[in-house]
């Protein structure tokens, strides 16, 4: 129960690997021995006090409520300000008499409580009933709260918008069982964000079993092997998109219960479909009532007390990852998710807010490495990814964690080991924003095509990162999607086959087709697409709140247009299908970056090999071009493994796909060989060797 780090002597970081992988860190290895230090010192106080990372991320197994064999239960709450503890409930009539369910403090400021059995082998405390810890605290007397592990908790919104503890034991013919294996680990991760409340088109919350259902199986066709769910920890409010947490250990309960949560990802894994949490770690929902806020009526139980505890923009408050009880429970929350629902890992939301004392607020990034190592960063949250990432990866050696990081911390995807943060993946958040501001500001005729390139291509060396074009930041009102930006207006009119195919929609849609295959196969070793975004969804994404009098007209995935045979959708959809599938042919996110051979500012054409795959680009508005030669390193017969202006995928089917190129073995563009080729305008090609076809 310490709350300082141990004095224990820790082994000295090795900073040979480091100045290998980047030289440039030299006059910053000060900066990394240190935090590597306080995060030996850490995991030297949790191995001698705790006995490693495996007996101390079980947090969940001691605290909250535990019911054994013989129907007794005990719980326990971490309090320390708390000079009495009750636990009431339904249970109990909410008896808060002294000497009713009366809990016990011990040394450390925990408070615990065993009921013993109704009868043998049925638990005093029914299933799926009310209950709270009532505490007398100085100052302010009796408070209530929920209780901290708890694992359900529901919501009532015409009685109140606080949320309301429940004991969740359900009989054994009730538990969902696990039936499949989670899926080996990925190494070309093709990533389906998605939202189960917005996945059905009708106007309400979507639940657990429909997106089980319907939308599993629509993601499995897709070609995505991976799913990231959001808003799953339970979360105040249904449009802070769920990065507002209050209960920590709970599954949202506004799509479904804590089993069907369970049959959806074991469905997803017998599809072999790797599942991953969007957890918030960064910041806590700041309500009293019914979440971590003044728990025990302090400022500074879970968090730094003062505004060193609050973020501004986010209003919200801030955990203090210098604390033993706070590494407990974040740790263990960790470990729950993964064992208790068979997460495969994690996408960390709010990483730089984590790392940073100014949380990213008002500050850029240059990406000068003096900003990474400085007074400004916080090192408390860094050793705490650090910790976790570590703590993940021993005990799961399959998992893999992404880091939502805007700043371009150096080490951020390098194992801890070594000195680094830990992560597999970082994502490129530069790339759906480079993407924005060209369509907001810039005709495609005078897109910087040098530009583009670098920005879909810079990326830190041996630090993997996911590529996306859009994620839900984009979708969101007050911004437009990507179609949205393209087609606009005309999505509402043009988008039937029987309608004219309009200049402003077929420019929408190659665009569309040639930006996410660019992102694809040039930008990262992940992708990521946000649901519905692969068939051009037409409308942005707005929740029910105040301000669209709590409407769910933009809070839904209009699913009906794409399955529509009469609607362009459908075009977009199986060309996002036909990426998928090829990259699981041919394996592109797991091979070295692309060669880059060409990027001609005046044609607008984009050359590259990657996974001996020849990625050809046109981007020119009007000039198509006949026998145009490209370098290629590998000599050979190549055939068109995939053309955006194929007619399936809403193109004009200017290409012939049975023409086979032989290379000429001259040099072109610093490549061995070249081959020529016809490339209309806005037409994407991917070339592969016959023999690998």
């Amino acid at each position: 129960m310490s709350t300082s780090t141990s004095t224990t002597a820790v082994a000295k970081l090795d900073t040979k690997p480091i100045m290998k992988m980047d030289p440039w860190l030299e006059p910053y290895l000060h900066g990394i021995e240190k935090r590597w230090e306080l995060f030996a010192k850490w995991k030297a106080t949790i191995d001698s006090v705790e006995g490693g990372y495996e007996k101390f991320s079980r947090g969940y197994e001691r605290y909250g409520f535990q019911v054994y064999e013989d129907g007794s239960i005990t719980y326990r709450e971490w309090a320390p300000n708390a000079v009495k503890a009750n636990l009431v409930g339904d249970f109990n009539n909410w008896d808060r008499s002294s000497l009713a369910h009366q809990m016990e403090r011990d040394p450390y400021g925990v408070w615990s409580i065993t009921i013993p059995p109704k009868a043998p082998g049925v638990p005093a405390i029914p299933h799926d009933s009310k209950l709270k810890i009532s505490m007398i605290v100085p100052s302010l007397g009796r408070i209530e709260r929920i209780p901290a592990w708890i694992k359900r908790v529901t919501q009532d919104l015409s009685v109140s918008p606080a949320y309301e503890a429940r004991f969740w034991n359900p009989p054994a013919d009730q538990k969902y069982t696990f039936k499949n294996q989670r899926p080996k680990k990925l190494e070309c991760l093709r990533i389906y964000e998605a939202h189960v409340g917005i996945s059905t088109p009708e106007h309400r919350v979507g639940t657990y079993k429909e997106f089980t259902k319907d939308t599993l199986p629509r993601i499995h066709k897709l070609g995505y092997n991976a799913i990231q769910l959001m808003a799953i920890m339970e979360h105040a409010y249904y449009a802070s998109f769920g990065y507002q947490v209050n209960s920590f250990f709970a599954a949202s309960s506004r799509y479904g219960t804590p089993e069907e949560l369970k049959e959806l990802i074991d469905t997803a894994h017998g599809l072999g479909i790797t599942v991953l949490l969007d957890v918030v770690h960064s910041h806590a929902s700041k309500n009293v009532l019914d979440g971590l806020n003044s728990f025990d009526g302090t400022d500074h139980q879970y968090f730094h007390e003062g505004g060193k505890g609050r973020h501004e923009l986010w209003d919200s408050r801030l955990f203090n990852y210098g604390h033993h009880e706070v590494l407990r429970f974040l740790l263990s929350n960790l470990r729950f998710w993964m064992e208790e629902y068979q997460f495969d890992g994690f996408r960390f939301d709010g990483v730089t807010s984590m790392m940073y004392l100014h949380h990213g607020i008002g500050t850029g990034f240059s990406g000068g490495y003096h900003e990474y190592f400085g007074d400004q960063v916080d090192l408390e949250g860094v050793v705490y990814l650090m910790l976790a990432n570590d703590m993940l990866h021993e005990i799961y050696p399959n998992t893999i964690s992404i880091a939502e990081d805007v700043s371009g911390m150096p080490l951020l995807c390098v194992p801890v080991s070594i000195g680094g943060v830990g992560f597999d993946y970082r994502l490129s958040m530069a790339i759906p924003d480079m993407w924005i501001k060209l369509l907001k500001e810039t005709q495609d005729e005078a897109w910087d095509i040098g530009n583009i390139v670098h920005t879909l291509t810079n990326r830190r060396w041996k630090e993997k990162s996911i590529a996306y074009a859009e994620s839900h930041d984009q979708a969101l009102v007050g911004d437009k999607t990507l179609a949205f930006w393209l087609m606009d207006k005309e999505m509402y009119t043009h988008m039937s086959d029987l309608s004219e195919m309009t200049p402003i929609i077929s420019r929408g849609l190659a665009l569309h087709k040639m930006i996410r295959l660019l992102v694809h196969s040039l930008g990262g070793e992940g992708y990521l697409n946000f649901e519905g975004n692969e068939f051009g969804h037409p409308e942005w994404l707005d929740f029910p709140r105040e301000g669209n009098n709590n409407s769910f007209q933009y809070a839904r995935r209009q699913w009906n247009v794409v399955d529509d045979p009469m609607l362009r959708y459908k075009y977009l959809n199986n060309f996002d299908a036909a990426i998928q599938h090829l990259e699981e042919k041919y394996h592109w996110l797991e091979a070295d970056p692309g060669y880059v051979s060409l990027k001609h500012e005046g044609d607008k054409v984009v050359v590259f090999e990657r996974a001996g795959l020849l990625f050809i680009f046109n981007f020119h508005h009007t000039n198509s071009f006949t026998d145009y030669r490209v370098g290629v390193e590998v000599p050979g017969d190549y055939k068109i493994v995939l053309s955006s202006d194929d007619k399936q995928y809403g193109g004009w089917d200017r290409v012939d796909l049975s023409t086979t190129f032989v290379t000429t073995a001259l040099e072109w563009n610093n490549r061995k060989n070249f081959l020529q080729v016809y490339i209309p305008s806005r037409v994407a090609l991917v070339l592969a060797l016959a023999s690998t076809i």
